[in-house]
């Protein structure tokens, strides 16, 4: 009972820190309704690293790498670093590919979903339902059997594989690389000083490698188990950023002046739910797919590697919304995308009912 209460506490600790965070890095130059998107800042980093080529966002987001190294930090000095993986590689990149889709198609992953509606942003209000929805599709999947497999251990040289590349990634940004794009306008050109950013990453890495802290768990695990435990930390970080944007006059419940928002209801809600299942048959949110790379997670690192090639697909093929709403090309995207993750689903979980079966 103690332990359960320790960890309660920093979970909600570890969503305190967030929302605030939130606030604070918005304060300090990044977007507003932003401070820090998972989503939003690897498709940024894409376009820095030239993956894609839409001028405004493009930015190496220090926030991205402090989380990786934090975790990494964490976990390797409580001894929780881990090298495991290898189920089902292609799977789980189509599964992220077409989540991040999703995402962008809504403007920002779960963490920013929370931090637009603590700011008034009924967009994101109306297309939450659209989230828990994707949530509780995919846990129908999961309680019929649906599963990529059990990871196994891996070679170790292979968990450190991303913590090197976005420590490598850190000294071209200090050294002001010149293959490295930056925007000159618009989202990615919005940022708090490198320092502030880094080390508000790496706070976040640690808390949340500490404190298992997900986005897609709360909602899963309460339809699954009637579990509350995670929505602590969901609840803290809606608190803090709702109270964060009330006491820097950033609060605004409106559909009206929303920055980098889409007006597109439906697709919004679409959006949200694609990427609610697809994350939901990952095993945890993008946040919580950085965390398990930096503890050693090999099958987190694809899931990550396919969010970042979704990013730059999006963009360089016309998929992502913009205030003016979502193109053409990003409704076909999402009912397509849809098709495809429900064949997974279907086939997945008929696939492993009868080997249970059978067994």
């Amino acid at each position: 009972m103690i332990r359960l209460f320790k960890s309660a506490n920093l979970v909600l600790i570890t969503g305190l820190v967030i929302g605030a965070l939130a606030v604070i890095l918005t304060y300090f130059g990044n977007p507003k309704n932003m401070g820090i998107c998972i989503a939003c800042f690897i498709r940024d980093i894409a376009g820095g690293l030239g993956l894609h080529s839409v001028a405004v966002v493009q930015y190496i987001r220090p926030e991205i790498i402090g989380i990786i190294l934090g975790a990494f930090i964490a976990a390797k000095a409580t001894n929780s670093f881990n090298v495991v993986g290898g189920s089902n590689f292609m799977i789980r990149f189509a599964l992220s590919f077409a989540g991040m889709i999703g995402f962008l198609v809504f403007l920002g992953c779960p963490l920013r979903m929370l931090i637009r509606m603590s700011a008034g942003d009924l967009y994101a209000w109306i297309a939450f339902p659209g989230f828990i929805a994707g949530i509780a599709i995919g846990t129908w999947f999961l309680n019929r059997g649906f599963s990529l497999g059990r990871a196994l251990p891996q070679n170790k040289a292979s968990g450190y594989v991303f913590p090197a590349i976005f420590a490598i990634l850190l000294v071209l940004l200090l050294a002001d690389f010149s293959y490295l794009q930056f925007s000159a306008k618009g989202p990615g050109s919005k940022h708090a000083p490198i320092f502030i950013s880094l080390g508000a990453g790496l706070l976040i890495g640690i808390l949340a490698q500490r404190s298992r802290f997900c986005l897609i768990g709360p909602i899963r695990d309460m339809i699954m188990f009637k579990d509350y435990y995670l929505f602590i930390g969901m609840a803290g970080l809606f608190t803090a950023a709702f109270i964060g944007n009330l006491l820097t006059n950033n609060f605004n419940l409106s559909f009206e002046n929303q920055p980098i928002a889409s007006p597109d209801i439906l697709w919004n809600f679409l959006g949200l739910l694609l990427a609610g299942l697809c994350f939901t048959l990952l095993g945890g949110c993008p946040l919580r797919q950085l965390i398990s790379v930096a503890e050693g997670n090999t099958d987190s690192a694809v899931t990550v590697l396919g969010i970042l090639i979704g990013a730059a697909f999006a963009h360089n093929f016309g998929l992502a919304a913009s205030p003016s709403g979502v193109p053409f090309n990003g409704q076909f995207a999402i009912i397509f995308g849809l098709l495809i993750v429900l064949v997974i689903c279907i086939v997945f979980s008929q696939k492993n009912l009868y080997l249970r079966n059978y067994k």
